[in-house]
């Protein structure tokens, strides 16, 4: 150990530095999963906002709200009884954070009992946000929810 020098440890140091910034480089990004954008025409969506706002205010305002619940069937959405399919149409975006292939968008007809089902075949376990937006008697509501499909 007589021979270590100052000039030693010097490279020493720069050779740990290298490696850590090279682990960093090539092992970090693995872990990390993808993250998209949560629509394509972002901007022109952007630009209609305001509308958006305003129908999350008016869902806010209601009595009775649209609720959904977790079956082993799929995710079910409960409208209260004033809705029907004459005076009601109903769409919902189901977007996924990490992957938008497993995006799901339709427009839906209410049953008997106000609701319907997303079913579970269509969804992978996961995070989702629910958008679910009406029109009853033209007036647009929107409301947002957070999923966490099992």
């Amino acid at each position: 150990m007589k021979n270590f020098s100052w000039g030693h440890g010097v490279v020493i140091a720069l050779f740990a530095f290298i490696v850590f910034i090279l682990s960093m480089l090539f092992l970090f990004p693995n872990g990390q999963k993808n993250s998209e954008m949560v629509t394509d025409n972002y901007y022109e969506e952007e630009l209609k906002y305001q509308d958006v706002i305003d129908a999350k205010k008016r869902a806010d305002d209601l009595q009775e709200k649209p609720v959904y619940s977790q079956e082993k069937s799929g995710i079910k959405i409960t409208f209260p009884k004033e809705y029907n399919n004459t005076n009601t149409t109903v769409k919902f975006v189901l977007n996924r954070t990490d992957d938008q292939n497993l995006d799901i968008k339709k427009s839906v007809k209410l049953d008997a009992t106000q609701s319907f089902i997303v079913p579970a075949q269509v969804l992978k376990v996961g995070n989702y946000t629910l958008r679910l937006m009406w029109t009853k008697d033209k007036t647009d509501y929107r409301m947002d929810y957070d999923v966490i499909w099992k």
